[in-house]
C-alpha cells in the first residue's frame, strides 16, 4: 500500500459535500455564447463527454473505499462520489437541450459510454488483477482530474465568457468550483493505494493523449453537425481566434500542465484557488437555491 501525499490541509474542517442543484433550460439559445459558434461547441464537449467519465470515476472511487482506512480521506472520497454523481446528472439537461434543438448527440454519448464501460471500466476482474487494474484506473483518473481542475479554475477566472447565458455560466462555474474544491481527492486515493511514480507518469501521459483524442474527434463532430444557419464558415480559424480572445482555453493545456503534474513532489493542493471556488459556491444561484431547499426540508 502506498502512503498519502503531504496533507498540509489535514487539520482543515472544510468538508466536500454534494449540492443538489437544478437548472432551468427555458429560453437558453443553442449558441449560448453569443456570436461564438465554435467556442460554444467547446462547452458542449465538456457537457457531453464529462458525465460518463465522472460516473466511471465515482464507480472507481467507490470500489477503492474498502481499501482506504484513513478517515479523512474516506470522507473526502465519499464527498467526491456525491459531487461527481451530481455533476453527471446535472449535465443531462444539456443533452436534452441539444437534442431539442436538432443536434444529433447520440453518437457522442455512445462513444463515451463504450469508453467508460468497456475501455476503462471495472472489467469483471478478481483478486490481485482487480486491485492492479483499480490502481491503474485511479492513476488515469487522477491525471484527468488535474486537467479538469485547471479548466475549472479557468471557468472561475475568465472575464471573457461573462456574456454567456446566465444559467449556463452558473452551471459551468458551479461545476468548475467543485472541480477545484475536490481537486486532490483522486490523487490522494491513488497515492494511498499505490503511489508509484512510474504508474503516475505512464497514466498521466495516457490521460493527456486520451483527452486530446476525445477533444479533437468530438469538437469536429459537433462543429460539423451544428444545425444553426450561423454556424462557423471557417471553423478552424474561428477556433483559433476564439482561443486568442480568451473565449475558450487553449488545447495546449493538456501539454503545458504535464511538467507540473509530473514533478515528484507535486500535490493538487498547490494549484488552484480554493478560496475563489468557495466564494463562488456561496453566490452561485443554483448552489444557493439547493442550500435553501435543503434547509427548508430539514426545518
Amino acid at each position: 500500500m502506498g502512503t498519502t501525499t503531504s496533507r498540509r490541509y489535514a487539520n482543515e474542517a472544510y468538508a466536500i459535500t454534494a449540492r443538489n442543484v437544478t437548472f432551468d433550460w427555458s429560453g437558453v439559445p443553442l449558441h449560448y455564447l453569443p456570436g461564438e459558434p465554435v467556442a460554444t461547441q467547446f462547452f458542449n464537449f465538456m457537457h457531453l463527454v464529462l458525465p460518463e467519465g465522472e460516473r466511471a470515476m465515482a464507480a472507481a472511487l467507490a470500489e477503492a473505499l474498502p481499501y482506504i482506512h484513513d478517515e479523512r480521506l474516506r470522507e473526502e472520497v465519499q464527498g467526491f462520489i456525491g459531487q461527481e454523481s451530481m455533476h453527471a446528472s446535472s449535465h443531462e439537461g444539456v443533452r436534452e437541450h441539444l437534442e431539442r434543438n436538432g443536434v444529433p448527440i447520440q453518437p457522442v454519448i455512445e462513444r463515451m459510454q463504450y469508453f467508460a464501460d468497456r475501455v476503462i471500466g471495472e472489467r469483471g476482474l478478481t483478486g490481485r488483477a482487480k486491485k492492479q487494474w483499480l490502481k491503474e484506473r485511479l492513476g488515469l483518473y487522477a491525471a484527468m482530474e488535474h486537467f479538469t481542475a485547471v479548466i475549472g479554475q479557468w471557468f472561475l477566472d475568465s472575464e471573457e465568457i461573462e456574456d454567456m447565458h446566465p444559467m449556463m455560466l452558473d452551471l459551468i462555474r458551479w461545476h468548475g468550483a467543485e472541480e477545484v474544491e475536490h481537486r486532490n481527492v483522486v490523487f490522494d486515493a491513488f497515492q494511498y493505494l499505490d503511489g508509484s511514480y512510474t504508474r503516475r507518469t505512464r497514466t498521466a501521459l495516457l490521460a493527456a493523449a486520451t483527452l486530446i483524442g476525445l477533444y479533437a474527434v468530438t469538437m469536429r463532430y459537433l462543429v460539423r453537425n451544428d444545425p444553426e444557419p450561423e454556424k462557423a464558415k471557417h471553423p478552424i480559424l474561428n477556433y483559433i481566434t476564439a482561443t486568442r480572445r480568451g473565449k475558450i482555453p487553449s488545447f495546449t493545456v493538456f501539454i503545458t500542465e504535464m511538467p507540473k503534474y509530473l514533478r515528484p513532489n507535486f500535490h493538487p493542493s498547490d494549484m488552484g484557488d480554493l478560496d475563489a471556488a468557495i466564494r463562488y459556491l456561496a453566490i452561485s444561484p443554483a448552489a444557493r437555491a439547493a442550500e435553501s431547499t435543503e434547509t427548508e426540508s430539514t426545518s
